[in-house]
């Protein structure tokens, strides 16, 4: 039950900063996965503003265009590019990691405005959760794979 209340509490505290961003009305949400990262994506109706935790878009990712462009890919295959604005908060997980979940996210989100999207979207790989992790590192090895440097003399 603490559990519930907790994420009731999240969502309003969520919904004060979107409205707080410039952001209101009705929005489609998406979660999104990716190694550490997880984001929690909603686009509302706009004209292509995104904010990820409370920054610009690509002040977050601090000018690194390329990652930043990917976030937008699900949006340019579905024809939505510039009818959309996204707010996400995201944890974990570096640039790189955080980007390959927003863009999950946003496809799932895209899914609850137009289900005939699906097709068109599992066909350009934006559904599918790329569930790569990193390995352990094992017992008399440096890293996962990496052993000790071997001297035969």
């Amino acid at each position: 039950m603490t559990d519930t209340k907790e994420t009731t509490e999240e969502k309003a505290l969520e919904d004060q900063e979107a409205k707080d961003q410039g952001f209101s009305g009705k929005y489609s949400y998406g979660r999104g996965r990716r190694k550490e990262a997880s984001a929690r994506v909603r686009l509302y109706k706009g004209n292509g503003k995104v904010v990820i935790n409370g920054k610009e878009g690509l002040e977050y990712f601090n000018g690194f265009q390329a990652i930043y462009d990917g976030i937008f890919a699900p949006l340019k295959l579905a024809g939505y590019v510039d009818q959309y604005d996204i707010s996400v908060k995201i944890e974990g997980g570096g640039k790189a990691g955080q980007a390959g979940a927003i863009k999950l996210g946003v496809a799932r989100a895209l899914l609850e405005i137009n289900a005939e999207l699906r097709p068109t979207l599992r066909k350009g790989g934006f559904l599918t959760r790329d569930s790569r992790e990193k390995e352990r590192k094992k017992p008399g090895l440096k890293r996962a794979r990496k052993a000790p440097q071997f001297s035969k003399r």
